[in-house]
């Protein structure tokens, strides 16, 4: 589980001798329980990306707190790593080693003997269909073979949470219906905890129990597809992000 309150994160941004102050993120708030996929969606530049890197203790939050597994990421940080995964944007493979050379260096870190990290490897390659690809090198990956094996990576030590920063940004069709079936899999069977942030809406219906409005670095909006429907008197959930994350003013400007 994962627990998020009224974080917010300011930075110093210099151009010349000016310096100006940045809100990225001015008052984010959302739970994500196990057994349940949660979505961020927002426009680009309304804080998602910042908001999972607080979550993830590469940053710390200038105000609120985040708890995972009623771990304090801020004063109990070794410990609350420890029970997630994550996925960035950036994936950051290492182009001379092989998927699986980079899967198990990742377990190494995490402390885990070579016999399990193996294992780990086996039953990971299974779910993602990836055993044609583990022992390449992963210089020349196509982008969905690269999500296949950043997503290993950061599942290697079995986290019962797991972060996702727009997993689906390059991937074709087939691979962004694999990395879905993957989640739901993880979910459904493994009863994980995942946060996944997006802007794409229909990644967002299609795959969350729950998903979080952010504009402007703010919690807009939360609940189900349903629920947000309802809120919004819309159909459309298009309609209903559009009416929710954003003023009469930003809808209205030409």
């Amino acid at each position: 589980m994962i627990a998020v309150s009224g974080i917010e994160k300011r930075f110093i941004q210099k151009s010349g001798r000016r310096s100006d102050v940045v809100q990225a993120v001015a008052d984010v708030s959302f739970r994500a329980p196990d057994r349940c996929i949660v979505g961020l969606l927002g426009p680009n530049g309304a804080g998602k990306t910042t908001s999972l890197r607080i979550v993830a203790g590469l940053i710390d939050a200038d105000q609120g707190r985040v708890s995972i597994d009623d771990l304090d990421v801020k004063t109990q940080r070794a410990q609350a790593l420890s029970r997630i995964g994550v996925l960035s944007d950036a994936r950051g493979l290492y182009p001379r080693l092989s998927a699986r050379e980079n899967i198990l260096y990742y377990a190494r870190l995490h402390g885990m003997r070579d016999s399990d990290a193996n294992a780990r490897i086996r039953w990971l390659s299974a779910m993602l269909e990836m055993d044609g690809i583990l022992d390449r090198r992963t210089e020349g990956f196509s982008q969905g073979e690269r999500m296949k094996t950043a997503l290993s990576r950061a599942l290697v030590h079995d986290p019962p949470n797991i972060l996702l920063d727009e997993p689906t940004n390059g991937l074709d069709v087939l691979s962004t219906r694999r990395l879905r079936s993957a989640l739901r899999r993880l979910r459904d069977e493994e009863g994980k905890c995942i946060v996944f942030s997006s802007h794409i809406m229909q990644e967002v219906e299609r795959l969350c129990d729950h998903v979080v409005l952010i504009a402007h670095g703010r919690t807009v909006a939360q609940g189900s597809i349903a629920e947000l429907s309802r809120a919004s008197g819309e159909t459309d959930f298009e309609e209903t992000f559009v009416k929710l994350a954003f003023t009469d003013a930003e809808r209205n400007a030409p």
